[in-house]
């Protein structure tokens, strides 16, 4: 099959939305801005949301284990945290 510059960027996002929490990730990126907000009230609450959601992609992509997964958004800090607990399959987690 020929590749083009852009073979490696749907790789990539096919493996991130067909990965371990794809089903997450899909929640994670369905939250609007106002939701966010109402979450993480802080001027950097999309800096953090976005964050969050490389973390997840990453680990999706990568299969990474759950309790690996639930460390590396710890560290993010209490607002990712508090955006995470929306996802029902994670809010018992933290």
């Amino acid at each position: 099959m020929k590749t083009n510059r852009f073979s490696e960027s749907f790789a990539n996002a096919d493996a991130v939305f067909n990965g371990m929490y794809s089903a997450e990730l899909r929640q994670l990126k369905g939250l609007s801005k106002e939701e966010i907000n109402a979450i993480v009230p802080a001027s950097n609450s999309m800096q953090t949301y976005q964050a969050l959601v490389e973390v997840v992609e990453k680990a999706s992509k990568d299969n990474l284990a759950q309790a690996q997964l639930i460390s590396k958004i710890k560290s993010l800090g209490t607002s990712a945290i508090k955006l995470a607990k929306k996802i029902p399959s994670w809010a018992a987690l933290f």
